[in-house]
């Protein structure tokens, strides 16, 4: 079940058979919009949410400490590691700086401000997870000049174009393994898994580069980081074979049911996080920056929440910018979003 991804010409396949929606989808969807009434973008402003940079200055006590920028984007700092996931500091999730998904708040930190960075991962090439702007601006600062950058396969050739270095980029494919390391000669274990999801930037290049889940494993502390997928059957092999896990990061916005199969909503994940043994902490991720999806903003967060009451497991959901640690047991709800 976990391995190597496959393709069919030019186009790499999910784990198990998916189906993706065309253009048929569109009158569907659209209906959806104009008859639901939520409140899917903030009616009132959001923050401002503010990082205070100098707390990087001290290791985490606990040895993980996590920065929740919003949606997926995140700075984890892991047993003396620096990793910086799916930045987007972008104005919108979109091909155009003047139309589409745009932000409920701004950064809480600007990209300028980051602390040295040992690697930067990017799991797909969605703009929600790969800001163009953000990359551009990222791989001229001095505090990313030593960073690995690790993604999935053909992802590389997007991060060269705007203007990654080459050397600097390690693509993987599912089950692959690469080990950066900080300055001290701290190691970090990336390995990429399937994800159930697709990929893209445009209409005709759908499925040419690989999308995937990874996990990053320390010294003292392992963490899955599912980044987009619907539900599938390899969960429980994945935390069978590379967990138990810390901190489990799973997707809870931008879904519906026309396309639970690329994107498990709050049910999915904590579908999935028991099929994981549901040990550790889960975080929700992919929410609360973007309208993405005809769901009111706060109703993934609401209804996980919801889940984890009645089903007993922890959740770890910080207020974006501040620089968290994670203590095994220990539940965090900050509540920001009511």
């Amino acid at each position: 079940m976990i391995a190597p991804a496959r393709k069919v010409g030019r186009k790499f396949q999910n784990p198990v058979e998916t189906r993706v929606g065309g253009f048929g989808m569109i009158p569907k969807v659209l209906k959806l919009y104009l008859t639901n009434k939520e409140e899917r973008v903030p009616r009132k402003a959001l923050g401002p949410f503010s990082t205070d940079a100098r707390i990087y200055q001290r290791p985490p006590a606990s040895g993980l400490r996590v920065t929740w920028m919003g949606h997926s984007s995140f700075l984890i700092e892991m047993d003396g590691v620096r990793l910086l996931v799916d930045p987007v500091w972008d104005l919108r999730a979109s091909p155009l700086s003047w139309l589409g998904p745009k932000r409920f708040f701004a950064a809480p930190l600007p990209l300028e401000d980051l602390p040295a960075l040992d690697a930067v991962l990017i799991s797909h090439d969605h703009y929600d997870h790969l800001g163009k702007q953000t990359i551009q601006k990222l791989a001229r600062l001095e505090t990313a000049g030593r960073a690995q950058w690790v993604t999935s396969l053909g992802v590389g050739r997007r991060l060269r174009g705007f203007g990654v270095e080459a050397t600097h980029i390690v693509e993987l494919d599912w089950t692959q393994s690469t080990t950066v390391t900080s300055v001290n000669g701290d190691p970090l274990t990336i390995t990429a898994l399937p994800a159930r999801h697709f990929s893209g930037r445009g209409v005709r290049d759908r499925f040419e580069t690989l999308w995937s889940s990874f996990v990053l494993k320390g010294d003292r502390h392992n963490v899955y980081f599912g980044a987009d997928s619907g539900v599938w059957d390899g969960f429980a092999e994945i935390a069978k074979e590379y967990g138990p896990f810390d901190l489990t990061m799973l997707e809870i916005g931008a879904y519906n049911e026309l396309w639970k199969s690329i994107h498990m909503g709050p049910d999915g994940a904590a579908e999935a996080f028991a099929a994981m043994g549901a040990a550790g902490l889960l975080m929700p991720i992919h929410w609360g920056l973007f309208e993405l999806a005809p769901h009111g903003w706060r109703q993934p967060m609401e209804r996980i929440v919801q889940l984890a009451d009645k089903q007993g497991f922890k959740l770890w959901a910080p207020e974006p910018g501040v620089p968290t640690e994670v203590v095994l047991g220990q539940d965090r709800r900050s509540g920001w979003w009511r």
